[in-house]
C-alpha cells in the first residue's frame, strides 16, 4: 500500500476529533495488522472505490465508544439504539471523507454508507491480498484504532468500478 494513503487518515482523524469533539488525539506508529478481526467491541466500516478500493475501519472498546458518542452528540446514548450506531457511523464517515479529500491528486474516490457492528467477538470480511495498516489512537476517552485496508486501482479498474456503480444505481 502506498504510504501516501495513510497520512490523510492521521490528519483527518486529528481534524475531526479536534473540531467536532474538542478532543485531541495522539497517534501511534502505524503498523501492518496480522489478524483480520477488529480490535474492539464497536466497529464502524466504510468501503472505498475508485482510485482506491477496500475498506476503512474505526474500532473501539465499548467504554471508549460511549464516551466519544456522548461528546459527539452532547448526551449519553444507549449502545443498543440506532442513534448510537448512527453516531459511530458518522464519525467513520467524517474521518474517511476527510482523508479521501487529501489523497494524491488526479484521482477520484467514492465512499460507501457506513456500517456499524456493536458486540463482542465480531469479524469483518475484507478483500484478500490487501494489507491492512493499523493506526493506533489515544484520547482522554480511551484508545481506538483505525484499520486502513485499501489498494490503488489502475485507471482501467477504477473506470470499470465507477461504471459498474453507476449502472447499478
Amino acid at each position: 500500500m502506498d504510504p501516501s494513503f495513510i497520512a490523510p487518515f492521521v490528519s483527518s482523524t486529528q481534524n475531526v476529533f479536534s473540531t467536532m469533539l474538542q478532543l485531541p488525539v495522539d497517534i501511534g506508529s502505524p503498523s501492518l495488522k496480522e489478524d483480520l478481526d477488529p480490535q474492539h467491541d464497536v466497529t464502524g466500516v466504510i468501503g472505498m472505490t475508485g482510485q482506491v478500493s477496500g475498506s476503512v475501519i474505526v474500532s473501539m472498546p465499548m467504554d471508549t465508544a460511549t464516551s466519544i458518542v456522548a461528546l459527539f452528540c452532547g448526551e449519553s446514548l444507549d449502545p443498543s439504539t440506532s442513534d448510537f450506531a448512527d453516531a459511530v457511523g458518522e464519525l467513520v464517515n467524517m474521518i474517511s471523507g476527510g482523508a479521501k479529500a487529501q489523497f494524491p491528486a488526479n484521482g477520484t474516490v467514492s465512499i460507501s454508507v457506513p456500517s456499524v457492528i456493536v458486540g463482542r467477538n465480531h469479524s469483518v470480511a475484507r478483500q484478500t491480498g490487501v494489507p491492512t495498516v493499523l493506526i493506533p489512537c489515544n484520547t482522554d476517552c480511551g484508545d481506538f484504532v483505525i484499520e486502513v485496508s485499501i489498494r490503488e486501482e489502475s485507471a482501467a479498474g477504477s473506470n470499470a468500478a465507477t461504471g459498474a456503480a453507476s449502472t447499478d444505481a
